[in-house]
């Protein structure tokens, strides 16, 4: 928001034009401003004036002038007249000229608003063309109009547009606008903040688009009335900047909007049916010389599926866990059974998995007695997961069973002739398939069924076992990622009565992530670190989100992950395991083509049952060369 004076033309346009310089100077593309901001909003009667109508259209003429050496577009307001009529507008200027004039189409004529006193409604115009305005030559005067640049469609709506029942920016985003840019002048008033800021993200979500609003600030007329100088700039239901409330000093908000995601998002929510007649809306194309920079005005988010604020991931974590207990209570009412069998490790899946059939029977009225947590030790079972196992299966008053698999899994070795001492992928997969077997055959003497423990994480990296911890009767944690597993551990442990439990959840919950198949090492530590093997869940995760999610590439994938781990894994480090996701993502595509039901709890799911449909044999040829030019 520049300074402003009222009523002083030139004065505006100076400092206006000393903002579009800073916006150069921190590489943005369109910069936009308040409404009437070339005369002040608060003019009142003084609009009228023939003397202010052609200052204004001369600071705009000064405006486009200064747009030419800078390379950016300039959204400005002003008081444009044409016939017998004066109409709000917002001008669009770049490259030396003035690009289109949009005016204002609902005009407001109640408590602090009086437009409808000095302006008519562009609604009521037909597109027309003035022959010469500020300088410029057959300037386009009218709603329908649409701007590209940078390959970009934008539009344009002014101050209560945006505030009736269908504001024109739908039917902008539905004819192809990305980013719409309101320029308005909205008195404060008490409790206004949290309405606009809401509206505006509420409006960015409609329409599945970026939505940038400058309201009009300090400097403006407090006869009667207060700008606070609100902007706001928000993605698709997320806010990305705003300002600061009441400053008296010019402000600048910048951030970089994401048009490749919005575009992802519109195709894969299939609502922008361009159906009718697109032909309505005239498209000015904007050529621009590039100011780009390196800076990177926006916040990228390292953890996309995990609230950043405790009181969002408490509600994350409760809401997420009840979407879990309610999917298993209706298989087990459908089925009619009341037994539930669970492989309890000690590791963070399997606990998740137990705490959720708890809560499942709880809730049905079931005894817990009939969910039978069964721990079965193996060559790599450390005694800090044996015990933090034993612990929860007792404590939380389910049926106990240990069954050791070693002596099973010698003999099998020897049957299929596996020599002694081999630790080859055979040796770690007959212990997982061992244990399955286990469970299954378990579950058919007490009639209940197996529950799988397998988190999202592990499906998109198919680090499971064929036939083995991949396979269950019903998959609780399938679409949970690994990094949320862990903290509604830590919330179900931060809210537990029984001391012991609450010990032992925060355990599992510091334990290294491991499937312990291999023996321990010579002090009994977790010899084999899943995330020493195939890396960081944190990244992979990150990977997952904006992979599936968005469809974005290998290399705009590591840009982000550039921005939203620095300081945390460096480029190399970053680019090992961006390879290792791509290429174990589509060679272990057979494994969620196989998978077990379960619910889906949030936006990015594998399930190959309408929300990751993919041919087991599908190349990653593409994938993996842009990955090797990384």
């Amino acid at each position: 928001m520049p300074s402003v004076r009222v009523a002083d033309c030139d004065y505006n346009a100076e400092h206006i034009i000393s903002m579009m310089r800073r916006s150069v100077e921190r590489g943005v593309r369109v910069v936009v401003f308040p409404e009437l901001s070339l005369t002040g909003a608060s003019c009142g009667d003084l609009v009228r004036q023939p003397m202010l109508l052609a200052a204004a259209e001369r600071a705009l003429e000064r405006v486009a002038e200064a747009s030419k050496e800078l390379g950016l577009v300039a959204i400005v307001g002003l008081p444009v007249a044409a016939g017998e009529r004066i109409f709000n507008c917002a001008a669009v200027v770049a490259d030396g000229r003035v690009v289109g004039i949009v005016p204002k189409q609902h005009i407001p004529n109640f408590g602090e608003w009086h437009d409808g006193r000095w302006f008519a409604s562009g609604a009521e115009l037909e597109q027309c063309v003035m022959a010469e305005f500020a300088g410029s030559q057959s300037v386009s005067l009218g709603c329908d109009q649409l701007f590209v640049v940078d390959g970009v469609c934008f539009g344009v709506e002014i101050g209560t547009d945006l505030q009736v029942a269908t504001p024109p920016s739908v039917d902008m985003a539905q004819h192809g606008a990305r980013i719409i840019f309101n320029l308005s002048a909205e008195a404060e008033m008490v409790g206004k903040y949290g309405y606009l800021s809401g509206l505006v993200c509420e409006q960015s979500s409609r329409m599945v688009g970026a939505y940038v609003y400058a309201s009009a600030g300090f400097g403006e007329s407090t006869t009667d009335l207060a700008y606070a100088g609100n902007a706001f700039v928000a993605e698709n239901g997320y806010m990305l900047a705003y300002s600061q409330r009441f400053s008296m000093d010019e402000q600048l908000i910048v951030a970089d909007v994401d048009v490749e995601l919005i575009l992802a998002e519109r195709q894969r929510r299939n609502t922008f049916d361009m159906g009718y007649d697109v032909r309505r809306y005239s498209i000015e194309s904007i050529d621009l010389k590039s100011n780009a920079t390196d800076a990177v005005d926006r916040y990228v988010d390292p953890m996309p599926f995990v609230p950043s604020d405790d009181a969002s991931l408490n509600y994350r974590c409760e809401e997420v866990f009840m979407m879990q207990v309610f999917g298993l209570a209706k298989r087990l009412k459908h089925t009619s059974c009341r037994s539930a069998v669970i492989g309890i490790s000690g590791g963070l899946d399997s606990t998740l998995a137990l705490l959720v059939a708890v809560r499942t029977f709880d809730v049905l009225g079931y005894d817990r007695s009939g969910i039978v947590g069964v721990t079965m030790p193996g060559f790599g079972t450390t005694d800090r997961t044996y015990q933090n196992a034993v612990t929860l299966i007792k404590e939380l008053g389910v049926t106990f069973k240990e069954i050791p698999i070693a002596a099973a899994c010698r003999q099998h070795f020897a049957d299929i002739g596996l020599p002694e001492g081999d630790r080859s992928v055979t040796y770690e997969n007959a212990q997982a398939r061992e244990r399955t077997q286990i469970l299954m055959d378990v579950a058919n003497m007490t009639g209940g069924m197996v529950i799988g423990t397998g988190d999202l994480s592990e499906l998109a990296l198919g680090w499971a076992t064929y036939n083995g911890d991949q396979m269950s009767m019903y998959g609780v944690n399938g679409s949970v990622p690994k990094t949320l597993v862990r903290h509604i551990v830590t919330w179900a442990a931060n809210n537990e009565n029984n001391t012991l439990v609450a010990r032992a959840l925060h355990d599992v919950v510091a334990t290294p992530v491991s499937p312990e198949l291999l023996p321990a090492d010579e002090q009994g530590n977790i010899a084999q670190k899943t995330e020493d093997l195939v890396g960081p869940y944190e990244l992979h995760d990150f990977f997952l989100y904006n992979f599936v999610r968005y469809g974005f590439s290998p290399a705009k994938i590591l840009f982000m992950a550039q921005q939203a781990f620095n300081g945390r894994y460096d480029d190399a480090t970053i680019k090992h395991w961006i390879k290792t996701f791509f290429r174990r993502f589509f060679a272990q595509q057979f494994k969620r083509s196989a998978m077990p039901d379960g619910v889906k709890v949030g936006s990015v799911s594998l399930s190959p049952r309408g929300d990751w449909m993919m041919p087991s044999d599908a190349s990653s040829a593409v994938w993996m060369a842009e990955c090797e030019k990384l």
